[in-house]
């Protein structure tokens, strides 16, 4: 019976360890996607900010420069689109990290109550051994005489 509850502490261990990995590589996945979604939003403020300066009137734009800006606002488009696409699949690798982690979770709380149903069982076997003895046995044991 002692050996049903080593195992079960065990294999209780091993699950605690299992939901703490699945736990950081969520938050480690969480982190990379609030990364991309700030590189996003900074591309966006970049090419936004480009034409800012020429709609205020605040600079004269020649034909090489609105050139070079339209070349530049077209790589910052594509720039953004790629990033949109890494941070859809950081996203998703985020929901199934998450998943991961709560079957992680559930393993472990699994493995917390068959560890406690085999402690209990175990404490049962004891309390129904110590009774089938004789009264003088059970008083030599408990240390009454």
């Amino acid at each position: 019976m002692k050996g049903e509850v080593d195992r079960r502490q065990r294999v209780l261990r091993v699950r605690h360890v299992q939901h703490a990995m699945a736990v950081a590589e969520t938050a480690r996945a969480r982190d990379e996607a609030e990364g991309l979604a700030r590189n996003v939003e900074r591309l966006r403020n970049v090419r936004n900010d480009l034409f800012q300066g020429q709609v205020s009137g605040q600079g004269v734009a020649t034909g090489a420069n609105f050139a070079a800006m339209q070349e530049l606002a077209g790589r910052l488009e594509q720039a953004g689109r790629q990033l949109d696409g890494a941070l859809y699949d950081a996203r998703r690798k985020v929901e199934v990290k998450e998943g991961l982690s709560l079957a992680a979770n559930r393993d472990r709380e699994i493995a917390v109550k068959l560890k406690d149903r085999a402690r209990a069982d175990l404490e049962e076997w004891r309390e129904n051994k110590l009774a089938a003895l004789p009264r003088y046995r059970r008083m030599q044991r408990t240390g009454d005489v």
